[in-house]
């Protein structure tokens, strides 16, 4: 845990800084109340423990400004002998705990686990609020219920490893919906009470990602001005969603082998090795087997991740559930604008399952909500699908649009759009592409899910 110690004593917030940092947590120091409000706003802290006596300003009002500014931020208070009353004024106010000066380690331990509890319920009421918003905001519990034979085994297979500590490997197209399976996975398993962490592999430089998974000590590195945890400290307990795994470097890979194989790991500029109790889930669009042999995945690791391993099928082979899937979006959209809308056209309904879908559900996901915010009348038609949908009804077009070529009057972002599309057709790998493409890979990453082909 992060601690700010605010006190004006310099023996006594050195001292207790030490302490803090003897039992494996980090601290920073403050002199003064305003000092100690500049603090919070520039970084992030666990806890604050704050002193009542602060010269001439009041401790009672520092900590209701800083009550003001982060409601759930736990703080404990420092009072001297005689002034208990105070204190329990504080903890009337807002704070969880107090501390009378002077304090011995045992003491200090005591009201560490009441904080350490304290944020552990914070975190929980946290999860299960971004739970609450991501089930509206992405409907994703219509994965679970497929009409296709093929999807129903795969999720029979990953369903029932969800109650193992097994490390599991997700592949699938991009758009199939590899991370709202992952989520159910963790949601089903002995785990779904404790955090659900997500990495974006390809999202970031490697020395970043390195700093986002494993954490980093202040003066790592240039602008590591205070100590980081990563995402593995975040997930302790609980799941590790690594997405997009295939691009994971390969100066980053002998480092997860050891995660998973012995569940130790370093941060980014500290030799300290700390242990990791998380479970693995891993996702990737890439074929690994093909980049094992180029030499961009190592072996070992992609055996080690290998224990449990199901494929999600594209959308184009799953015809029986497009109508559900177009019925559901259709009905989350239209309740989300506050529509009332009747449905969709026969020639629309026909557009929608006759698409291949090459984004898979984030793109059907992406042309019913525009068809459910544009429409004009009750019913949406085939005109309020997107372009590509409305072209493969023109007959003599076979879906494909040859308007699209330099010169023609088109957008520069239609433009965009069609080429990245057909650039990621033709290259093997994100690297290939960024390469073909002239950008470097995290600006792909930002186009490709701009597009939907994330």
């Amino acid at each position: 845990m992060d601690f700010l110690v605010i006190d004006d004593d310099k023996t006594f917030r050195d001292a207790t800084c030490l302490l803090i940092d003897a039992e494996g947590h980090y601290a920073e120091a403050a002199c003064s109340g305003e000092l100690g409000l500049a603090e919070l706003k520039e970084g992030k802290f666990d806890a604050v423990l704050l002193d009542l006596n602060l010269g001439s300003e009041k401790g009672l009002d520092i900590l209701e400004q800083i009550l003001k500014r982060q409601p759930n931020l736990p703080v404990v208070i420092f009072t001297a002998q005689g002034s208990v009353k105070n204190a329990t004024e504080a903890m009337r106010r807002g704070a969880v705990d107090f501390l009378e000066k002077p304090f011995t380690r045992e003491q200090f331990h005591l009201v560490l686990a009441r904080v350490q509890r304290f944020r552990q319920l914070s975190q929980n009421i946290e999860r299960l609020e971004r739970e609450v918003k991501d089930s509206h905001a992405q409907s994703p519990e219509i994965l679970l219920d497929s009409k296709t034979l093929l999807m129903k085994e795969v999720l029979d297979t990953l369903l029932r490893a969800a109650k193992t500590p097994a490390s599991i490997l997700i592949l699938g197209e991009s758009g199939t919906g590899k991370s709202v399976v992952a989520r159910a996975i963790h949601q089903r398993s002995h785990l779904a009470d404790k955090p659900f962490i997500t990495v974006s592999c390809p999202s970031l430089s490697k020395e970043l990602l390195e700093s986002e998974l494993f954490g980093h000590v202040r003066g790592a590195f240039t602008g590591a001005s205070r100590d980081h945890w990563g995402k593995v400290k975040a997930a302790a307990g609980g799941t590790l969603f690594l997405d997009e795994i295939g691009d994971l470097p390969m100066e980053i890979q002998p480092k997860l082998l050891r995660l998973l194989q012995e569940r130790e790991y370093e941060r980014v500029g500290e030799t300290i090795t700390r242990q990791a109790e998380v479970r693995i889930i891993a996702a990737t669009s890439r074929d690994l087997k093909k980049r094992v042999a180029e030499g961009t995945f190592r072996e070992d690791l992609f055996f080690r991740l290998n224990v449990i391993t199901a494929e999600i099928p594209p959308l184009r082979q799953r015809q029986e559930d497009l109508e559900v899937f177009a019925g559901h979006y259709f009905a989350h959209f239209a309740a989300l604008c506050g529509r009332r809308l009747d449905g969709f056209s026969s020639e629309a309904l026909a557009a929608l399952c006759n698409y291949s879908w090459p984004g898979n559900l984030r793109e059907m996901r992406n042309a019913v909500e525009r068809a459910v915010i544009m429409v004009k009348g009750n019913t949406i038609t085939l005109e309020d699908l997107p372009a590509d949908l409305r072209r493969q009804n023109i007959p003599g077009t076979n879906g494909k649009d040859d308007s699209l070529q330099v010169g023609a009057l088109v957008s520069m972002e239609q433009l965009e759009e069609a080429h990245l599309r057909k650039v990621m057709e033709r290259t093997a790998n994100l690297v290939e592409a960024a390469q073909v493409l002239g950008i470097d890979q995290t600006t792909l990453y930002r186009k490709r899910k701009k597009i939907g082909l994330e």
